[in-house]
């Protein structure tokens, strides 16, 4: 196959990705899925952002049921949500996606001194403090696929993913409940805990 050194399409957003869904019994639906977003090229702006849906089947919100998106740049969070989350097939369907409560961003804090073994992400609202921690992070792996094979079925992405072998979600200092589990991730089992990094979406011609 020839490679091509320009992509000639659209390019949507490029930043980092990072998720965690994790399940409490192991035989059934994921009991929670988050993502977390830091954007430094779209067509809003630069942000960061997590969604984080607790309770995915319910259409319930913060503080009833622990679905929520923060971010410092809601226009943002929309334009991914509509044209990107919503279409993910862990995301895709779920009630707490459209019920989830909104919370805006005061402060964000990274951690990434034990890199590349340990990493987590920090986003502070009035609410709501929400940690999510990434460990025993394996070899990263460079990831190219089309629209036939990426998630949204409709675009070229690139990025750089690291599977975790363990993984938390903390809202106000209390853990969502489950386990990270394994999934079948463009022909390998991996985990359901990642980082994806350098990722970019690209609307081919």
């Amino acid at each position: 196959m020839q490679r091509t050194a320009v992509n000639p399409g659209a390019v949507e957003w490029s930043g980092e990705n990072p998720g965690i869904y994790l399940k409490s019994d192991p035989d059934k639906d994921y009991s929670v899925v988050a993502v977390f977003f830091r954007i430094v090229l779209s067509p809003h702006g630069r942000g960061v952002g997590a969604i984080v849906l607790g309770a995915p089947a319910s259409m319930a919100a913060y503080p009833d049921a622990p679905n929520m998106c923060l971010t410092d740049n809601r226009p943002m969070m929309e334009y991914l949500i509509t044209n990107f989350v919503s279409k993910f097939p862990t995301f895709a369907g779920q009630k707490g996606l459209d019920a989830m409560s909104w919370h805006d961003v005061t402060d964000n804090k990274q951690d990434n001194r034990n890199m590349p073994h340990s990493y987590s992400e920090e986003l502070v609202s009035d609410a709501v403090q929400l940690q999510m921690t990434w460990k025993g992070l394996k070899a990263p792996m460079a990831v190219e696929v089309g629209p036939e094979a990426s998630a949204t079925k409709a675009h070229d992405m690139y990025a750089v993913f690291a599977e975790a072998t363990d993984a938390s979600i903390t809202i106000n200092g209390t853990n969502l409940p489950g386990q990270v589990a394994t999934r079948q991730f463009f022909g390998r089992t991996m985990s359901t805990a990642f980082l994806a990094l350098s990722e970019t979406w690209v609307t081919p011609l």
